[in-house]
């Protein structure tokens, strides 16, 4: 659906369905060395398993089976220790393995979840914002997780609203599994405490340089590093005693490390992990001490002093690094154990915090180096003395957009959630939608003929009139594109910069992960976050009307043009966030790009429903371009049938009816509920259906015994453009929650009602 609202962007996600990108095995590079084989895969093992501060189970679990033969040890804290070797010096090497996420705090009576975040202080101030309109997953009693959205302002109602919530205020945030009561949320297995985490996967970024992104992946680098370190290591090698710690709670308070240091003694340690940020400088407004390595900076240990010097242990650990040509440099940090009321327990007499780089902290497109993994797995095998490690990554990365199952045609039916499905994992930015086009074609009967016209429009007529007849032509229209971004320059540091296709919020996408589409398949990437977004009083950045929107910044992984180039990158290029189908309880489900593909799955199912070319109908089906950019693909077929003179009497836009069934949303418009039946938008912001009209259509509908509603929405729609012609506009739709993000929620009932008012329509009207 279109909107207008002049804003600046429109915008195109853990087991995420959208993107699993298992992050392929290091091979060889030019230095052609030994590589850890294991590192990567178990990387984007460890990302795809939450485990938020108290909730590390699975996780732990995870990790002492990877390491049953070294006969793991977990306390009932849930610390994972490993011990090998004996007598002095007794050293530890320390890794948290939890994330910040949310706890589930209230359920409210209609299903929606309420939340508590952990932990509830020093995260960046946007933390809460992305998690809005974001896939979300919520683990149940049993321990299977579950997926919901986070609720979302639908962008089409915005201009209704005087005063919008807030998203970055958690009173504003509301989980949607699909369910409608508190009981279904109860038989579902969700209760008060179950721990809520953001989707994520593992994209593998770049060529020779490659990243990893994804949310958590910050927070895991350490436990898959030591995890094959462990794997590693030769006992025979190791001097006194090496304990190996994977600690819960670091983000609460760094409970596992302070039981860890309160139980034993060790004369040193090494604390893997990302480097934290500390407190605001004084006299400096907006400002706060904070790392600032990039990515590819190689082993950076973690100082507390302005100049960059080292002692104790992080000097040795320098000195070690460069004696074997591994890269290594400072960084700032903050300490590992936060003050509290009680004194923490004491340090080992020597001590450092190492770590890499990490981009865009605690975001879901969070980003390290995988050189830089490497080369600090390197420094701790040279350090716990285990074998001698050469071996370092190369190789390409390459993403693969899942386009979903393509049916061959024939006589068989897939069902609606089968269509639906297929269509949205499909990706068809505006001015992209090859790929829905053909998807669309591969699940009509073989007795659907379709063509393209020259707006790329696939047109399909489904009933011809005799010559001479009477009967008035019906044009039913569904938009095939999606909103996303489209590459207009290749910057001289290797990013992308995007402008928009079609109308979206901003917040909802930036910081998350991203797929370029090229001719030669999809690239990984991540949506920049805006300048300032970890500060304190930073505001997203807004457009309108002759306002310059923003350059909108897209990380690939390449440094230089030249690099992107090497990954088949090419201005014009399309960009969507990631999406996939995700089925909720009961008979609702998540899926971005809903709007249009909703109204694309109704027509392919009225066309299997109608069974044949209707005889004496003059009915044309349309599956129409650009409509995100202004109904541009219905706008030349308007314009064109009315120079042909064959122009329809009637035109039925399909899609998607925005609807304020949601706790963010005021109830004064867009009121009609999910599951209640399709909704004849009888006024949007394009087009007003007569009054007769709509009463037709609930004759129609009640005569079909096919649930109706019918109200007040935002957007417009494709049959707008072919009223100036002469044809009248009834625009159809469904209720949508969550308009234009990836939290986009229907309810699958809707989409059958739908479909049947459109067959119905086509042999009645």
């Amino acid at each position: 659906m279109i909107r207008r609202l002049w804003l600046p962007f429109s915008i195109p996600a853990f087991l995420c369905g959208a993107l699993l990108v298992a992050a392929p095995s290091f091979g060889q590079s030019e230095k052609s060395a030994a590589v850890p084989g294991n590192l990567d895969s178990d990387l984007a093992q460890f990302v795809a398993i939450p485990a938020i501060p108290g909730y590390e189970s699975e996780l732990a679990k995870a990790i002492h089976s990877k390491l049953a033969g070294l006969h793991p040890v977990q306390d009932n804290l849930g610390n994972v220790t490993v011990t090998i070797g004996s007598g002095a010096p007794h050293r530890l090497i320390a890794t948290p393995v939890d994330e910040p996420g949310y706890v589930v705090s209230e359920i409210a009576a209609d299903g929606y979840l309420r939340l508590q975040r952990l932990p509830q202080f020093v995260l960046p101030p946007v933390f809460n914002e992305l998690y809005s309109a974001q896939p979300v997953k919520v683990s149940t009693a049993s321990g299977k997780w579950i997926d919901g959205v986070v609720a979302g302002l639908s962008v089409h109602l915005q201009p209704g609203h005087t005063s919008p919530p807030k998203s970055d205020d958690i009173e504003n945030m509301y989980v949607d599994i699909g369910a409608s009561s508190a009981a279904e949320v109860g038989k579902a297995g969700v209760d008060l405490l179950s721990p809520v985490a953001i989707n994520r996967s593992l994209a593998d970024l770049g060529l020779e340089s490659r990243e990893f992104a994804g949310a958590s992946v910050g927070d895991r680098f350490g436990a898959a590093l030591l995890v094959e370190l462990l794997r590693d290591i030769d006992p025979s090698n190791v001097k006194g005693t090496l304990t190996v710690a994977f600690i819960v709670q670091q983000w609460a308070a760094a409970r596992g490390l302070q039981r860890i240091l309160s139980t034993n003694q060790f004369d040193e340690m090494i604390y893997v992990g990302r480097l934290i940020s500390g407190g605001a400088i004084a006299g400096a407004e907006n400002m706060h001490r904070a790392p600032r390595r990039d990515v590819g900076s190689g082993v950076l240990l973690a100082v507390q002093q302005t100049d960059g010097t080292v002692e104790g242990l992080a000097a040795d650990l320098k000195g070690l690094a460069e004696s074997n040509q591994i890269p290594v440099s400072t960084d700032y940090s903050g300490g590992i154990i936060p003050p509290s009321y009680l004194a923490g327990p004491s340090m080992p007499a020597k001590w450092a915090h190492v770590g890499i780089a990490t981009s865009w902290q605690n975001t879901p497109a969070e980003t390290i180096g995988a050189h830089d993994v490497l080369n600090l797995f390197f420094l701790l095998d040279k350090y716990a003395e285990g074998s001698q490690v050469t071996r370092s990554p190369s190789g390409g990365a390459s993403g693969g957009g899942h386009v979903g199952p393509n049916y061959d045609r024939g006589n068989t039916q897939p069902s609606n959630t089968q269509i639906l499905a297929s269509l949205v994992n499909t990706y068809g930015v505006s001015n992209h939608e090859g790929l829905v086009r053909d998807m669309v074609k591969s699940l009509l009967p073989k007795w659907a003929k379709p063509e393209t016209d020259d707006a790329g429009n696939l047109i399909l007529r489904v009933g011809a009139a005799l010559a001479n007849s009477k009967t008035r032509g019906i044009l039913v229209v569904a938009h095939m594109d999606e909103i996303g971004f489209e590459v207009k320059s290749i910057s001289k540091d290797g990013r992308l910069e995007a402008a928009c296709c079609g109308g979206g919020e901003f917040s909802f996408f930036a910081g998350h992960p991203a797929l370029v589409h090229t001719s030669s398949g999809d690239r990984n990437a991540i949506i920049e976050m805006p300048n300032g977004w970890d500060e304190a009083k930073f505001e997203w950045p807004r457009g309108g009307r002759g306002v310059a929107a923003p350059v909108v910044r897209i990380d690939v992984g390449a440094r230089t043009p030249e690099e992107a180039e090497k990954l088949g990158i090419k201005i014009g290029d399309s960009i969507t966030v990631v999406k996939s189908y995700r089925p909720l309880l009961g008979t609702r489900a998540n899926g971005r790009s809903f709007d249009d593909r909703v109204g694309c799955a109704a027509l392919i199912s009225a066309v299997w429903a109608l069974g044949a070319p209707l005889k004496d109908r003059d009915v044309t089906f349309v599956f129409s371009t650009g409509e995100e950019l202004g109904l541009v693909g219905a706008g030349k077929l308007a314009a064109r049938l009315a120079t042909e003179g064959h122009e329809p009497a009637y035109v039925f836009a399909v899609d998607t009816f925005v609807s304020s069934d949601s706790p963010l949303e005021n109830k004064r418009f867009g009121d009609v509920e999910i599951g209640k039946g399709f909704v004849i938008r009888a006024v949007d912001n394009s087009n007003i259906v007569p009054p007769a009209l709509v009463a037709k259509v609930v004759k129609l509908a009640r005569a079909n015994q096919i649930p109706v509603q019918y109200g007040v929405t935002g957007g417009g729609n494709d049959g707008s453009a072919f009223v100036r012609f002469g044809p009248v506009d009834i625009a159809l739709g469904w209720p949508l929650r969550y308009s234009h993000s990836p939290a986009e929620v229907v309810d699958t009932r809707d989409v059958d009602a739908l479909a049947r008012i459109v067959a119905a329509i086509a042999r009645s009207w």
